[in-house]
């Protein structure tokens, strides 16, 4: 891991936002879901980021669900802002919010819907990083996005001294490796896909920033802890145990079905979500409880 920022490497979890009956932000179950990760040994909180629910949150809605977030960590746990946006003046806007929040950085991600260019991307993280010293995770996931920021423009984004790594979420391993010879080895390259988290990791990823993670911590962060320490076996069992949960949580768009499986073990008391995002259909229930089981949660 980075010797600049020992902060982000390891079992990260892109933290749900859990809801009240009317879809108002329920902070009593939020200050539950942070003590849970602390005592899980989580590595790092996302706090609003997609598994968070930012693109149904209002920027006032954001910024105060990351600064009760950093209220319960109290120092406890790095917790990390969701502060992209497909706007680079709203993701500025964002940022500059948060920038003496407390918060440890921020996770930004590649503007979606408008399809930039490659250059676009670059001015785009540029803008960003140039309006706070705090350090940017870039965030790469061409399935929700519709755009790729190329291995080559991360490189260019290396440079920048608080641009300190990149979450990559295509799944594509050789990825890793791409990343780290063209933006060098202190680049932190974290995989945003749970199925292919540990495989990422044994090829030089520090960690995941991880959905399985929000009903799962203790074994995520058992699981990373022990790739990071090269006994890859060994976190071979817990992935293999955690193997359905990081295919079936993708079942219907995240977060719907990770909130439907912490409703299911009693971490949130509903599952509800924003529109346009409806509670997980009564079909594909069974295939969450299913994993469930067979990761040994239920």
């Amino acid at each position: 891991m980075s010797s600049s920022h020992p902060l982000f490497y390891g079992s990260i979890v892109a933290l749900i936002t859990p809801m009240d009956n009317h879809g108002e932000v329920n902070y009593d179950e939020l200050k539950r879901l942070v003590e849970y990760h602390i005592a899980a040994g989580t590595n790092a909180i996302v706090s609003v980021g997609t598994t968070g629910e930012a693109a149904t949150l209002s920027i006032e809605e954001n910024v105060k669900t990351i600064l009760k977030t950093v209220e319960f960590a109290d120092g406890r746990i790095p917790v990390i802002a969701g502060a992209g946006a497909n706007a680079t003046s709203e993701a500025v806007t964002m940022t500059k919010l948060l920038n003496d929040s407390g918060v440890a950085g921020f996770l930004s991600v590649v503007p979606y819907y408008n399809k930039p260019t490659q250059e676009g991307m670059y001015q785009h993280f540029k803008a960003i990083a140039a309006c706070t010293e705090l350090p940017q995770i870039l965030y790469n996931v061409p399935g929700r996005t519709g755009s790729d920021m190329k291995p080559q423009t991360v490189a260019r984004l290396a440079e920048i001294e608080n641009i300190v790594g990149i979450k990559e979420a295509t799944g594509e391993v050789e990825r890793v490796q791409q990343i780290k010879s063209l933006a060098g080895d202190d680049f932190i390259v974290l995989s945003g896909d749970d199925a292919t988290g540990l495989e990422a990791m044994k090829a030089g990823a520090q960690g995941v920033i991880s959905v399985t993670n929000n009903i799962a911590a203790a074994d995520m962060a058992e699981m990373c802890r022990l790739a990071l320490a090269g006994k890859f076996d060994e976190a071979e069992v817990i992935n293999q145990r955690l193997m359905a949960l990081h295919l079936n949580l993708f079942v219907e768009s995240n977060p719907i079905p990770v909130k439907w499986a912490a409703y299911k073990l009693g971490f949130i008391k509903e599952p509800v979500l924003r529109l346009p995002l409806t509670t997980l259909s009564e079909q594909a229930q069974p295939k969450i409880t299913e994993a469930l089981s067979a990761a040994g949660l239920l």
